[in-house]
């Protein structure tokens, strides 16, 4: 499948299976702490055309995200409307009555009146459920746009669906060419849920691969640019992470060539399922 069609541009949107759009493409800002360096990470990528910042309650830093959103929106006059917000509840906010808590904490230190997508950040055993529970609600109160979860395998989104009055939007997962998780993705594309990658380079691990390097060079372009648009071709949302403004602008540098269906396959064909982030089906956090 190829969506060369669809992300044409840094704020080109993939259509949800509730009607809402969302950016193909963002900014991640996982361990940046808050502080100057974030700020300036966030309002940069929105002043060079992102759209759509993703963070998380465990992170730490929603209080920059915030206060870097709205200085954004000030300095670019742009409308609330017009970014894309993404946030997850923490494992020890599992629960009905605390992911309502942990919601409300959350958009009080973003500063925001509304969400436009809350995700559950693992599956806990035994906790998600309340959790997805309680995250309906909001969503049915108007609070959150879109929802869904992060890092669920197969099982868990059966077990999650058995009950779910309305089924998961987006599913954000590791995903990498070494990880492609292909029945994961099929699973997600035949029940209509957005898969979304997190670590798309895999940490940094793969910008010296023989392949891809052959492939960047060919193209006149850098490592991490093919990854990203491998992505985007493969129907997945990514949100790659950096705070150096010039990695920021050549990240979303991606629309202006397009990988042939071989240099597709040459890429899904360094899968290993070697995963740099924990094991959804064995943590202990």
């Amino acid at each position: 499948m190829t969506t060369a069609q669809t992300a044409q541009h840094l704020q080109s949107t993939v259509t949800l299976h509730n009607g809402v759009s969302m950016p193909w493409f963002g900014l991640g800002v996982f361990k940046v702490e808050e502080g100057s360096e974030l700020i300036e990470a966030v309002k940069n990528a929105i002043k060079h055309g992102y759209r759509s910042i993703d963070t998380a309650a465990i992170y730490g830093n929603e209080a920059g995200v915030g206060q870097a959103i709205a200085e954004a929106l000030q300095e670019n006059n742009l409308k609330r409307e017009e970014l894309f917000v993404t946030s997850k509840v923490w494992n020890a906010d599992l629960g009905y009555e605390e992911t309502l808590a942990a919601f409300d904490t959350t958009l009080n230190k973003l500063g925001l009146e509304y969400l436009d997508l809350y995700l559950i950040h693992w599956p806990k055993a035994g906790k998600y459920k309340a959790a997805w529970k309680a995250i309906e609600e909001l969503y049915a109160a108007g609070r959150i746009k879109a929802i869904g979860v992060s890092n669920f395998q197969i099982h868990h989104l059966e077990d999650l669906m058995q009950d779910a009055k309305v089924k998961p939007m987006v599913n954000q997962v590791e995903y990498h060419p070494r990880l492609t998780q292909v029945e994961l993705k099929a699973f997600c594309e035949k029940h209509g849920i957005q898969l979304e990658a997190w670590s798309p380079l895999m940490q940094g691990q793969l910008l010296d691969n023989p392949v891809l390097t052959a492939i960047a060079s060919d193209k006149g372009k850098s490592v991490a640019q093919v990854i990203l648009r491998w992505d985007l071709q493969n129907g997945v949302i990514t949100i790659p992470k950096s705070t150096k403004e010039q990695r920021i602008i050549e990240n979303s540098s991606i629309f202006d060539f397009e990988l042939s269906n071989e240099e597709m396959d040459q890429i899904s064909a360094l899968n290993e399922d070697v995963r740099v982030g924990p094991d959804p089906d064995n943590f202990d956090f």
